[in-house]
């Protein structure tokens, strides 16, 4: 999908996903990635106004964001359920008892209407902290679906080699890396970094990658822009891609840059077998005597509780127990 949410309007929002799940579905996909925190927004006056200028933004992004699992959780997996589809999309997630943070998080639902995950993103980007808590290692995981492992990591994750790779060794197959719109291309052009980040995902872990960005809504715009200089800023041209790559890095069929619109495209899993035989960085193609990968996969929780009847104390530091991948 490359489209805008309905700006800080979460029934809005939600409704816009689900019209749009169901008509991917009638056209025969059978699986459907939605842009960054699309549920409802993502944050751009972190990076145009004010810490302070910026709190009565905070408060309507947290009213409509949603809680995982959750009401609107469910209707999305209603939906993905009654259309036969995987969906992979972004939503801004608040837990019930943390009453001032907001993560950043890709939920993945499978087509049976299950919720089999979430991944926060580790790390907000630059501006990004002034909206958004950290994630943990808890949600860097490969989900096995009808049409292949897949994998997610959020905007600038997909330039995170540790990050990527952690995913890779898990058996990746298909990646969905999700962005927002960002107009402020005068700095930064978004669509030759995200086309940069997914070849190179694609490329070097012989997979196909999913990318989906989001549009700028001119209600935003009006919005946020209440100065000639704001408004510059935010017009920005090449400031979103939408695509879908294959193991040889290479764009199957035509990118969407800067329009709406969905991007379609047919993937067979046995055209990564060839490409593997070559390169394969997660098996014949690496030595993990010589580099190898930690992944801690334990929640990061403010509170660790041990009972009367505990034997051990593992429940009290979240380093003790350690995934390997």
């Amino acid at each position: 999908m490359q489209t805008a949410p309905k700006f800080l309007d979460l029934k809005g929002t939600v409704d816009k996903a689900c019209s749009l799940i169901k008509e991917a579905a009638m056209n025969g996909a059978t699986l459907v990635a939605f842009p960054e925190a699309f549920v409802p927004a993502y944050p751009y006056w972190a990076w145009l106004e004010s810490p302070l200028e910026s709190h009565r933004y905070f408060k309507a992004i947290y009213h409509n964001s949603i809680a995982v699992p959750g009401p609107w959780t469910q209707v999305l997996c209603s939906t993905a359920r009654e259309c036969n589809i995987i969906v992979a999309i972004g939503v801004n997630e608040i837990d019930p008892i943390l009453t001032g943070t907001i993560f950043n998080t890709n939920l993945i639902i499978d087509n049976h209407g299950n919720l089999l995950g979430k991944h926060r993103k580790l790390v907000p980007t630059h501006a990004e902290k002034l909206v958004w808590g950290n994630g943990d290692g808890s949600g860097l995981v490969t989900y096995q679906t009808e049409v292949g492992r897949v994998g997610t990591l959020l905007c600038g994750e997909n330039t995170n080699t540790l990050a990527r790779f952690a995913l890779l060794a898990q058996g990746e197959q298909i990646h969905v890396a999700n962005f927002p719109a960002f107009p402020f291309t005068n700095w930064y052009e978004e669509a030759e970094a995200i086309k940069i980040r997914c070849q190179a995902h694609a490329f070097e872990g012989k997979i196909f990658v999913i990318a989906s960005t989001s549009l700028m809504d001119p209600e935003c715009i009006e919005l946020l822009c209440k100065t000639p200089e704001k408004r510059k800023l935010m017009e920005g041209k090449n400031y979103a891609l939408s695509a879908v790559f294959g193991p040889d890095g290479r764009i199957i069929g035509e990118p969407l840059i800067d329009k709406e619109g969905i991007v379609y495209a047919d993937v067979c899993l046995d055209d990564l077998i060839l490409p593997k035989l070559m390169h394969d960085i997660t098996g014949h193609y690496n030595q993990f005597g010589v580099l190898s990968l930690t992944l801690n996969r334990m929640p990061q929780k403010p509170l660790y509780e041990q009972n009367e009847d505990a034997q051990d104390i593992e429940s009290l530091n979240p380093t003790i127990n350690r995934s390997q991948a």
